[in-house]
């Protein structure tokens, strides 16, 4: 192009496209690791200032940092990770964020296009790889098609049912040059277009069955989350119009109140009695946002028997996929909670649920989390009570890792709004939280967020404990250190006749000396006395922790369903060291 000819604006390189997209996106932070098949990229960051770039130190804290970030915002989170194992080391987060639906954008780098399939340098076939575990994925081989590709990406991930994407860029489409386009209409999947809004006929059937209810019960999942503040909202105005009873999912914590009067707690595995009875006795379910999966329903030809069954869901794939259903409504859960509420107050008939309240209130009575205090040990139950208790008035995000101690903090910690609390809920993936503690802070800079962790799944990410000293980020990582990974113990106690097969760990590192290694602050506490003290002088320290909180080392997590039983088979603390246990598990499958 000659001196004396205009500019065009438009006209770019591949690179510089994929960081003009991020901003027309909104996107303001980007997780992400170099390597030589993205260093185009990279270069284009570097010389803009709209997006920030935080540096991880391993693909998968990336990852899990974008769906920290993603679940606290409603944003999508993106990543950017090199071709070969930069993209293979994205696998697990990319898996867990389609199992919990929430929307990633992924960017990986990619050789030449002249070398894919020549086994060349860092090369995989990153879109085979992960076809299934996305909800799509694009390898772009014109530079000239990528800016469609790039917003069609962030529709798919954002709209209907949320979840993760890829897009492969080879390294010579990043320095080809092209001409882009801001988004627009056009850029949609052309055949991917999620229904928003419920069927009238559905919501009018919903609306009289729940109005002929003597025993109902709202059964809520993450997908309330995910739909937005309007859902949750909608939601409690649903429970405040009708009185009924609402229990949720691990993922749907904080879409209703926990200090709610109508709240029965977490149901499923290790859900409360009073929310599992509910759900196994009730004659009309209304599930909103869930999707009926094995951690509630226990053995699915015992579920709620009897009981008409209304499910909304915006994903169509997910009606009838495990339980049988009555009246299906797919739709986003904000617009048809609207609705079904609007038709409910129409139809002006409110039933008589006070004989159903007064069963729920004998399983309550069973007082189903009690467990027995102990002055010279801490208690894992007793330290979440503790860390929420003294959190109120903050605001507090928590983070979770998986195990006993996620369960703990399911139990106990009582969450409030929604988008506090994010865990690993569908894939269960050790690790999780202290990256996705870095996503939170990064999107709340003020906020206070918590990791609460156990002493084994906390060391498959340690090292981002560097990437919170790098950005300054002050995430306070509470870990219940019992010595053991607490969950497969309690499993090999109950289903392999206490045979513990390396689920002890005999080199546990000084968590305090750990700290200090990394520049952050380390605190231990061994006494139920000294705890108070210390979670203050946590939450006060403007640095990352890590509270190293010394808790019972063989104290299970009940109430539990074993795998195989129904609702109504639970096993609460009382009964967990007699016969009836044994019992319980007897012929019972041996899953997780």
């Amino acid at each position: 192009m000659s001196d004396d000819q205009p500019h065009d604006p438009n006209r770019m390189t591949g690179a510089a496209m994929i960081v003009r997209a991020l901003i027309d996106h909104g996107v303001k932070h980007i997780f992400g690791y170099p390597g030589g098949a993205v260093l185009p990229i990279y270069d284009e960051i570097f010389q803009q200032g709209e997006v920030e770039h935080i540096l991880v130190r391993h693909e998968q804290g990336a990852g899990h940092a974008a769906e920290g970030y993603a679940r606290s915002t409603g944003k999508p989170g993106v990543v950017l990770v090199t071709s070969g194992p930069g993209a293979t080391n994205m696998v697990t987060p990319l898996t867990d964020a389609l199992m919990d639906s929430i929307p990633l954008v992924c960017i990986s780098g990619q050789v030449p296009t002249h070398l894919i399939g020549n086994d060349a340098f860092q090369e995989c076939d990153t879109v085979g790889i992960t076809r299934p575990c996305t909800k799509h994925n694009w390898l772009v081989r014109d530079v000239n098609d990528l800016a469609r590709v790039l917003h069609e990406a962030f529709y798919v991930a954002t709209s209907g049912r949320p979840g993760p994407v890829v897009v492969d860029v080879p390294k010579d489409v990043q320095f080809a040059v092209g001409t882009y386009h801001p988004p627009q209409k056009s850029d949609v999947h052309a055949s991917y277009k999620p229904r928003v809004q419920g069927e009238p006929a559905q919501i009018a059937k919903a609306a009289a069955l729940l109005a002929s209810a003597r025993r109902p019960v709202i059964y809520s999942g993450g997908g309330v989350v995910n739909s937005g503040p309007e859902a949750a909202a909608a939601l409690r105005a649903l429970v405040e119009a009708t009185g009924f009873p609402i229990t949720s999912t691990l993922m749907g914590l904080g879409a209703y109140p926990a200090s709610g009067p109508n709240w029965l707690g977490m149901l499923g595995m290790h859900g409360t009695y009073e929310a599992n009875m509910a759900m196994h006795g009730c004659d009309v379910m209304l599930c909103v946002g869930a999707r009926f999966d094995d951690r509630i329903t226990g053995r699915t030809d015992a579920f709620s028997p009897g009981s008409k069954k209304i499910h909304i869901d915006i994903d169509p794939s997910s009606i009838n996929k495990n339980i049988r259903v009555d009246v299906p409504i797919i739709g986003d859960a904000g617009n048809v909670l609207t609705d079904l509420l609007a038709a409910i107050k129409a139809a002006g008939k409110k039933p008589d649920i006070k004989p159903w309240w007064q069963q729920i209130a004998t399983w309550r009575a069973r007082n189903s989390l009690a467990y027995k205090k102990n002055d010279g040990v801490i208690l894992p139950q007793y330290a979440i009570q503790r860390l929420f208790e003294l959190t109120r008035g903050h605001d507090t995000y928590i983070t979770t890792e998986v195990g006993q101690h996620q369960m703990w903090a399911a139990q106990f910690f009582g969450f409030e709004e929604p988008n506090r609390w994010m865990t690993s809920g569908g894939l269960g993936t050790m690790g999780y939280g202290l990256p996705a503690a870095i996503g939170v802070q990064v999107a709340h800079r003020d906020a206070l967020v918590i990791d609460i962790a156990g002493d084994a799944s906390v060391q498959m990410t340690m090292q981002e404990m560097s990437t919170a000293i790098q950005h300054d980020l002050p995430i306070k990582i509470f870990i219940l250190n019992n010595q053991y990974m607490g969950m497969v113990r309690q499993w090999q106690q109950l289903l392999h006749g206490n045979r513990l097969s390396h689920s002890y760990t005999e080199a546990m590192p000084d968590f305090v000396k750990l700290a200090d290694a990394y520049g952050a602050v380390g605190i231990q506490v061994t006494q139920p006395s000294e705890l108070d003290d210390a979670i203050a002088e946590m939450i006060e320290v403007k640095k990352p922790v890590l509270f190293d909180c010394r808790v019972a080392a063989l104290e299970n997590c009940f109430p539990m369903i074993p795998s195989g039983k129904a609702h109504n088979e639970m096993l609460l603390p009382a009964e967990a060291n007699d016969e009836a246990t044994a019992k319980a598990f007897a012929g019972g499958k041996a899953l997780v």
